[in-house]
């Protein structure tokens, strides 16, 4: 198994292409071509094309099934497509897009997830349908829309339902998340990205595409690691395995100095790290309830 390429595009449309119009899937221009985005230079007519949308999003998420599931399955787990948690607020109307468990369920208990993946990708590159074949022709610098985690919906999308999986329940707290993309973030996301990381409430945006723009320069990483783009799958498996491996633990509050002090003072008082940390999460969860 790869990381994102043209060569998975190709797949996406070349397997769609058998059983639906070329409409569907890509941008017919004034002159009569067929596109997948409507190229920087083109004047004519636009619409906006829809039909697209759920057909990337259901591939992308049976790709990256596909992808992360050798991986966890090294460790006994399963990467679980759909999965739906009530609790800690994975309705079965907002399901995780990828979940690693314990069990091979869509219906999980919160204490099986091990972690969540959600999943912000879509067509990259820009490609030109003609006698029934496909070429691409420009990275997204060429045309005209904004690719996956470039999007700024699909960025606030991703946030609001992991600060909704956070707010949910307490047994949230041990659960690391991941937003999983195809391109870069935009420069005004590099400070959010990387604060939404160092507080704990998503654990990074990753992007899993090596050379988005066509061999030229791209953000790599953010100062705080918010944001990284995987190069190839042993990273990936890296990552994935340091993830579930840590004991982390999330939390938050809004405290005047003189109760978050009380508070500090009596979890000092315990014997050990791991004790003074349990404290410190006690008193600070049953202040909240």
């Amino acid at each position: 198994m790869q990381l994102w390429s043209k060569e998975v595009e190709r797949e996406f449309f070349n397997e769609y292409l058998m059983s639906i119009p070329p409409e569907d899937l890509f941008y017919k221009l004034d002159d009569g071509r067929y596109c997948a985005y409507y190229p920087k230079d083109y004047a004519g007519t636009k619409k906006t094309l829809q039909a697209r949308n759920s057909r990337i999003g259901t591939f992308t998420e049976t790709w990256c099934n596909s992808l992360f599931r050798p991986i966890v399955e090294k460790h006994r787990l399963h990467a679980v497509r759909g999965a739906i948690c009530e609790k800690i607020g994975l309705a079965d109307t907002s399901p995780a897009d990828l979940a690693v468990c314990t069990t091979n369920d869509t219906i999980q208990e919160p204490g099986n997830i091990k972690l969540i993946i959600e999943i912000k990708m879509s067509v990259v590159w820009n490609w030109e349908f003609k006698n029934k074949s496909i070429k691409e022709i420009g990275d997204y610098s060429t045309h005209i829309g904004n690719p996956g985690l470039l999007r700024s919906d699909s960025m606030l999308k991703a946030i609001g339902k992991s600060i909704n999986i956070r707010v949910s329940d307490i047994e949230s707290a041990k659960i690391p998340i991941i937003v999983l993309g195809n391109t870069p973030i935009t420069d005004a996301y590099q400070h959010k990205v990387d604060f939404l990381k160092t507080s704990g409430v998503i654990q990074g945006f990753w992007s899993i595409n090596p050379n988005p723009l066509n061999n030229k320069n791209t953000i790599l990483k953010t100062t705080k690691e918010g944001f990284k783009q995987i190069t190839n799958i042993g990273q990936l498996e890296q990552m994935t395995i340091e993830l579930l491996e840590q004991n982390n633990m999330f939390f938050s509050g809004m405290k005047n100095l003189t109760e978050l002090g009380k508070i500090i003072e009596l979890a000092s008082r315990e014997p050990n790290y791991e004790q003074k940390a349990n404290s410190f999460l006690n008193q600070i969860r049953n202040d909240s309830d």
